[in-house]
């Protein structure tokens, strides 16, 4: 399964490179300090190029679990917002919670800019070490919730995943969602 419609929006996966999303915005797994890094965040800082960084330095870093919002640059989406989501430990530290704050803020400052489709990615589950399958039931159902609650401009969030095995196992959390819902 790829797509699933909840309370008139479309929850969509899509395996390839966030960078050449066609949207109104993407999510970026940013770190706290909105300075660049490695992965997500060092590709969409490198095709999106300076603007964004000189945003993110303006702006001055964000908490785990919280996003700011920054131009798109060079991109094709027309913004970028940086979710920082926490370091995996043993998930007995806050990190769930934490995780689905980070989506909750991205998709809600999506809201505040009027943003009808969005890409996004698995954060936290590059270098930061969150498990696969957990950062996917997290995120899937923090953007069920979000599309069940009705209001605003959003009408598809896509999350964008890089490689096959991600891919595969988003699709599995999204057909249990499904059934679930």
């Amino acid at each position: 399964m790829r797509e699933l419609t909840i309370g008139g929006r479309r929850i969509e996966l899509w395996q390839g490179d966030i960078t050449k999303f066609q949207g109104d915005a993407i999510g970026n797994a940013a770190n706290e300090g909105l300075l660049g890094g490695g992965g997500v965040d060092g590709a969409i800082h490198a095709a999106g190029g300076p603007a964004i960084m000189e945003e993110c330095r303006r702006i001055g870093g964000c908490p785990t679990g919280e996003a700011r919002i920054t131009t798109g640059g060079r991109l094709p989406a027309r913004y970028v917002i940086h979710a920082v989501g926490p370091v995996y430990l043993d998930g007995n530290h806050g990190e769930p919670e934490l995780l689905a704050s980070a989506y909750r803020s991205t998709l809600a400052l999506g809201e505040e800019h009027g943003v009808e489709t969005l890409g996004l990615p698995a954060i936290s589950a590059g270098v930061y070490g969150y498990p696969v399958d957990e950062v996917a039931r997290i995120a899937l159902k923090t953007a069920a919730d979000h599309s069940l609650a009705g209001e605003g401009s959003l009408k598809a969030v896509t999350f964008v995943l890089f490689s096959a095995s991600t891919m595969a196992v988003f699709e599995e959390a999204l057909e249990k969602l499904a059934r679930q819902m």
